[in-house]
């Protein structure tokens, strides 16, 4: 027997030994498991504990596309889910996974929801989290754009472009923050100033390893690089953290040719007519020729 035909039959008897059990996995792969029995379980490799004060609203699924929906409340603490960790950012979109379990034999139980963390709400001390089901992908918008600029994020599956290409991206020390957005990076002036505009700076090391921020101003100075965020990053790394700053892209036609030399992967459609071609009429200084009106 199956372990759902099992708790199945289980439920039936009428007295049950049932608990709900949940599982994290964060984008950054650490894996936390939470349950509202009053001992910890442990199956599929993942421990579940009982003190993390987590408990879930009763899940709203339906038959059709529209989006289930649950909230998960928990409570900050240091061992299970942090404050720093919710500003982060690093429980956003991550993978939920609930199960009905029969404590006294956890094998015997059933996966009740799958899908991702929504938006999270701290106050006083405790949490509250969306939770989205797996139709939630559904509803989002497919397709290409029909657009002069490119549609691709600079690196990803559309665009290929290796960002490990020399001279496209570097890796060091902070040498100063300053406003919090402000990050001076010694060595790093092999490139003109504004080659890291619209780039990303990625945390290597320290308390705000894994974290991502998007360049808004990139300048030179004496031995020196200083980057400017748009905004700060959840956690706010230290003097001599490993970071590393990636070449930015405008979505230009132009740039995707010039500076990347990745043109044959532009996703964009650059001889696309303007909307003053629409009123635009015949004049006796240009050529009518019925010819290409691109440049």
């Amino acid at each position: 027997m199956s372990g759902v035909t099992r708790l199945e039959a289980h439920l039936a008897q009428g007295a049950t030994t049932v608990c709900r059990a949940w599982a994290v996995t964060r984008r950054d792969g650490v894996v936390l498991g939470f349950t509202d029995h009053d001992r910890d379980l442990s199956f599929d490799g993942i421990s579940f504990r009982a003190d993390s004060g987590l408990t879930a609203r009763a899940l709203q699924q339906t038959s059709g596309l529209a989006v289930d929906n649950s909230e998960a409340l928990g409570v900050l603490s240091a061992a299970a889910v942090t404050e720093e960790d919710l500003i982060a950012g690093r429980f956003d979109g991550a993978d939920v996974r609930a199960w009905l379990v029969n404590w006294a034999d956890v094998a015997v139980r059933q996966l009740l929801f799958r899908g991702t963390l929504g938006e999270v709400v701290r106050s006083g001390g405790a949490f509250r989290a969306e939770l989205r089901g797996l139709s939630e992908g559904l509803n989002q918008p497919q397709g290409r754009a029909y657009q002069k600029t490119c549609s691709a994020i600079l690196g990803d599956r559309a665009c290929r472009f290796d960002l490990a290409t020399p001279g496209y991206s570097w890796e060091g020390a902070i040498g100063a923050i300053a406003d919090g957005r402000m990050f001076r990076l010694p060595g790093a002036e092999m490139q003109a100033a504004g080659f890291f505009d619209r780039g990303r700076l990625r945390v290597l090391s320290g308390a705000a390893a894994g974290l991502v921020g998007l360049i808004k101003r990139d300048t030179l100075g004496t031995g020196e690089r200083t980057v400017e965020l748009w905004d700060r990053l959840g956690v706010m790394p230290l003097t001599g953290d490993l970071v590393r700053i990636e070449a930015g892209c405008d979505r230009l036609a132009s740039t995707c040719k010039e500076k990347f030399r990745n043109f044959i992967n532009f996703q964009g459609f650059p001889h696309v007519p303007g909307e003053d071609w629409l009123i635009s009429y015949p004049t006796g200084g240009s050529t009518n020729d019925g010819g290409s009106l691109s440049s």
